[in-house]
């Protein structure tokens, strides 16, 4: 088992990694909660077919309620979000009673909210079950999505302990893994070229990853997201860097319709948008075409899909969390492992958008 200490302004917490972690789940919550009244866990349906029952016999003393959502971005909803808190209402959860969430970035960043929002804030643990879990899990950031812009609602709200059992994602689909290493990829190429570089030449097929270099990989990915979120929780600097690739991602994801296009498959092309910016515009030495040939190989999209209007796309970009004004501001890159936020105006990035 690894153990990484995350440290920011508001907590301090460790994520703790392995195969089986989730059998110290029991052992924390008598360490670290006296006088425990309940516990709340809140997962999807696909994950509670999956492995539910495996997280409930690490559980045994304790009788957790269940409260299953929608599996993936439907459960980033308003209504979800009412439901849960129906259920920790109806069940009399206090302030003595932790919430654990179960599941991929989608249940984390709903259980994190419903956890932050209720009775004005509760205690909750994130037990991630996907790879693109070990970023979203990490950090704070907790919200669900409006239907004009996603995790436009929401905290900065962090868990007690992150428990990151690399049993549960042996199970994940294709589309899941890659959605995942998506924001491995985004860690290296902001912090860490030697990263990057081993990246590139050891990983040409995802589904031949070794649980070895998987974990690697995440453990890797979660102490740059610390480098970030140390020095900067509620994103006013740095912590922004972490967002390369998400401008137009989310735009890609919205306007598909939440669900329908993996955030880290929007995320990539979105990376590939601000690399080739980021050549254009800051002089970016980087073999691009060779990037884009390697992350196709490993089955990514690198282009925005075909049906989707610039001027959607460019509008709900206009709504991102990092704009000011008028003014759209992108995360690029001065050089690998130097971001930079840059400042993008509307006509320069419709031009781009209709080259790309």
């Amino acid at each position: 088992m690894e153990t990484i200490h995350i440290q920011t302004e508001s907590k301090k917490y460790n994520v703790f990694v392995g195969e089986g972690v989730r059998n110290e789940i029991g052992t924390f919550l008598t360490n670290h909660f006296q006088d425990l009244t309940r516990i709340l866990i809140i997962t999807d349906e696909t994950v509670a077919k999956l492995h539910l029952e495996k997280l409930l016999s690490s559980l045994k003393p304790w009788e957790p309620i269940i409260y299953t959502g929608p599996s993936g971005e439907k459960t980033k909803t308003f209504e979800v979000y009412y439901d849960a808190l129906s259920t920790a209402l109806e069940n009399r959860l206090d302030r003595k009673s932790v919430i654990l969430s179960f599941g991929g970035g989608a249940v984390g960043d709903l259980s994190g909210f419903v956890a932050s929002s209720y009775m004005r804030g509760i205690p909750f643990i994130q037990v991630p079950t996907t790879i693109l879990a070990h970023d979203s899990a990490v950090g704070g950031k907790v919200a669900i999505n409006h239907p004009l812009g996603k995790n436009m609602i929401g905290a900065f709200y962090q868990p007690e302990a992150v428990f990151y059992d690399l049993e549960f994602i042996t199970t994940l689909p294709d589309q899941e893994i890659r959605s995942g290493f998506a924001e491995v990829i985004k860690h290296a190429l902001i912090f860490d070229p030697t990263f990057y570089e081993w990246l590139r030449n050891n990983v040409d097929d995802l589904n031949l990853l070794t649980l070895d270099q998987l974990s690697n990989s995440l453990i890797k990915g979660i102490r740059i997201k610390n480098e970030f979120v140390s020095q900067d929780e509620r994103e006013t600097g740095i912590r922004a860097y972490l967002n390369l690739g998400h401008t137009l991602g989310h735009a890609i994801e919205s306007e598909m319709g939440y669900g329908n296009f993996t955030h880290g498959e929007a995320v990539m092309i979105g990376m590939i948008f601000a690399l080739k910016l980021s050549k254009e515009l800051l002089d970016l030495s980087f073999h691009l075409e060779e990037f884009i040939e390697w992350v196709e190989q490993l089955g990514y999209e690198t282009k925005i899909p075909n049906h989707l209007s610039f001027e959607k796309l460019l509008a709900k970009m206009k709504q991102d969390k990092k704009s000011v004004g008028d003014s759209i501001r992108f995360v690029l890159l001065e050089q690998l492992g130097l971001p930079k936020l840059q400042k993008i105006s509307e006509t320069k990035l419709l031009e781009e958008l209709k080259s790309f």
